[in-house]
Formats: C-alpha cells, sequence, structure tokens
C-alpha cells in the first residue's frame, strides 16, 4: 500500500506547464546512471584487477564472452553520452538560472559533478592501456602540487613510489562503489527538487499554470529515452571506438611514454585550463575551480535577478561562455605547440569572466530596465 501510494504521489506531482525537452536531461541521466550500474556489474564479473593480467581480461572480455562486447561498448560508451547529458542539463541549470530558484538542488548536483568526474578518471584507467597508465600517472601527479603535504599524498594514493598494482585495486574497488553514491546523491538530488518543484522558463515555483507529472511528462520522458537509445546503439554497433583513444589498444609500458597524453574528451575543457598556466600550482588551482566554481553560483546570485529570457545582454554572455568551453575543449586535445598554447591562456580568462558575467548580468539588466 505504501509503495503504490509513493508512485501516485510522484505520477501526481505537479509540474509547470511550460517545460521544454530541455528538462528531459535529468531523468535520461538516471536512466543512464542505471545502465552504467548494470553493465558494470557484468564487466567486474570477467574482469582482472592484476596488472599483468588485466589487460588481456580486457580482451578476454571482448572476445571470449558471451556479450561482452556488447557490455564494454555500452559501458565505455555510456560515460561519454553521460556526460554530455550532464553539461547539457547544467547548462541548462545556468541558463535558466536553477542556482538562484533550486539552490540546494544545484549543489547536490555539483557534488554529483564531482563524483562523476572522479569515477570516470577511475574507470578510464582499468583497461590498463597506454593512455590509462599514463594518464593516471599524470593526473594522480597532480595533487604533488599541493604544498608539505602533496608528494605523500601521491604516495599515499599510489600505494607505492609509481602506479602499479596497489593503485589498481584500489581504483577498481572505488570504481564500482562510487556509482552506488552517485545514486544515493542522486536521490537526494530529486527530494529536494520535489520539496519545491520545478522550475519553468520564467523562473517560477509557484504552484500555479501546472499539470501532474504523468501522462503528460512520463511520455515525454519516453520519447526522449527513445531517442538516446537510437543514438547510443548507434555509436556502440557502427563508431564503438569513435571516442576513445588509439593508445589504449596497447598495454600499458611504463617504459613508453605516448607522443601526446590527453584524457577523455569530457575532461579537455579542464586540461586545456591547466595547461594554460605556467605555474603547476596555479594550473592546479584553475583546473579545480573550474568545477568548484559552480558551488558558489547560489551565494553570490541575486534573488532579484530576471530570467535569462527575457535579458539579452545575458543570453549573449551565455552562448559565448558555451563557445569558450567548446574552444577549450578542443585546444585540451591539441598538441602542446603554438598556436594552442597562445589560445589557450585568454580563453580561460574568458571561461571564468564570461561565468561571473552570465550570473550578474541579469541583475544588472534588471536594474537598467
Amino acid at each position: 500500500m505504501q509503495k503504490n501510494r509513493n508512485i501516485e504521489m510522484m505520477s501526481s506531482l505537479p509540474s509547470p506547464l511550460g517545460i521544454s525537452i530541455w528538462w528531459n536531461g535529468g531523468s535520461i541521466l538516471g536512466l543512464l546512471l542505471g545502465v552504467q550500474i548494470v553493465t558494470g556489474i557484468f564487466l567486474s564479473m570477467h574482469y582482472t584487477a592484476d596488472m599483468d593480467n588485466t589487460f588481456n581480461s580486457i580482451i578476454h572480455i571482448m572476445r571470449d564472452t558471451n556479450l561482452g562486447c556488447f557490455f564494454r561498448s555500452v559501458h565505455a560508451n555510456g560515460a561519454s553520452f553521460f556526460f554530455f547529458f550532464l553539461y547539457m542539463h547544467i547548462g541548462r541549470g545556468l541558463y535558466y538560472q536553477s542556482y538562484v530558484t533550486q539552490s540546494k538542488t544545484w549543489m547536490v548536483g555539483v557534488t554529483i559533478l564531482l563524483v562523476s568526474m572522479a569515477t570516470a578518471f577511475l574507470g578510464y584507467v582499468l583497461p590498463w592501456g597506454q593512455m590509462s597508465f599514463w594518464g593516471a600517472t599524470v593526473i594522480t601527479n597532480l595533487f604533488s602540487a599541493i604544498p608539505y603535504f602533496g608528494p605523500s599524498l601521491v604516495e599515499w594514493m599510489w600505494g607505492g613510489f609509481s602506479v602499479g598494482q596497489a593503485t589498481l585495486n584500489r581504483f577498481f574497488s572505488l570504481h564500482f562503489l562510487l556509482p552506488f553514491v552517485i545514486a544515493g546523491l542522486s536521490l537526494l538530488h530529486l527530494v529536494f527538487l520535489h520539496k519545491k518543484g520545478s522550475t519553468n522558463p520564467l523562473g517560477d515555483t509557484n504552484h500555479v499554470s501546472k499539470v501532474t507529472f504523468h501522462p503528460y511528462f512520463t511520455y515525454k520522458d519516453l520519447v526522449g529515452f527513445a531517442f538516446f537509445f537510437l543514438f547510443l546503439f548507434y555509436v556502440v554497433y557502427f563508431k564503438p571506438y569513435f571516442l576513445g583513444d588509439p593508445e589504449n589498444f596497447m598495454n600499458a609500458n611504463p617504459m613508453v611514454t605516448p607522443t601526446h597524453i590527453q584524457p577523455e574528451w569530457y575532461f579537455l575543457f579542464a586540461y586545456a585550463i591547466l595547461r594554460s598556466i605556467p605555474s603547476k600550482l596555479g594550473g592546479v588551482v584553475a583546473l579545480a575551480m573550474s568545477v568548484v566554481i559552480l558551488y558558489f553560483l547560489p551565494l553570490v546570485s541575486f534573488k532579484t535577478a530576471i530570467p535569462n529570457s527575457f535579458s539579452p545582454l545575458s543570453q549573449i554572455f551565455y552562448w559565448a561562455f558555451a563557445v569558450v568551453f567548446l574552444l577549450l575543449t578542443w585546444l585540451g586535445a591539441c598538441p602542446i605547440e603554438e598556436p594552442y598554447v597562445s589560445l589557450a591562456l585568454p580563453c580561460t580568462f574568458l571561461y571564468f569572466i564570461l561565468l561571473f558575467l552570465v550570473v550578474y548580468t541579469p541583475t544588472i539588466w534588471n536594474k537598467i530596465i
């Protein structure tokens, strides 16, 4: 009885009449998280966290295990789809100022982003290919920039004096556990969302001009799920390695460094910011702030700001910020040479300046008009 009552309450949730397809991102992310957890559990049954056999276990999954190739391709490409929709979801929240109307929901969402980034990084190391090994070496070495505690912290993360067996064991354990942490945070995210109700393009959270969630938005979500699976299965069946790195087809070799070490595409914007700062500590701080700064948006924004829908100047800054984000992603994939090095620094400054303008311009525009 209680279960039926909860389902009835969920289906009758008052939802704004005017929300568009951009509000489908959250439900698609929930579906993707479930897909990643299920496929990850199946893959873990055949995965071997042993430096000498890890790469061969991946080959075994791909060649010998029933549906192993399918599950691994869904899991690997599903991570890319997850971050694509995650960035779209954050972009929608930034545009429609969810950090103002739904501050607690926003803060939990940023935490989900950080934990998802950590989970994705740990998972990228597990195949133990060339780029996996050297990516782990480079990224974990960034913590050595922390004054005094840095070198000891890096050795503690490695479980030794270099990336090795202990590192692989720890990364595998954490990669298996963190998705369940993300699931718990997602439930908390939904609790805060349903406590106040979804916003609409006008930034309104009052329970007027609303309809029940079912059937109006459940059907819309089902259409979104159908299109998502269409694109996911197209990539899985026809372009399974389109988003991967060729270096990862080779077993990890500590004696041979790849020509160009780079993370997965969804980390490239932060990697470009890191490389643009000449100081190692400054680069690490800028990299961390490129994501952590999202925590501060509810604290520095003004409740009197008008929606971006009525602020043309704010819309200009928002789309300029989106272009800079894409430029940084492209620059992160480029080799460390001119003109890419010279372009990264101004783009880094623009990233933070435009984000500041996106937050403050609606308030300024409100005073102008």
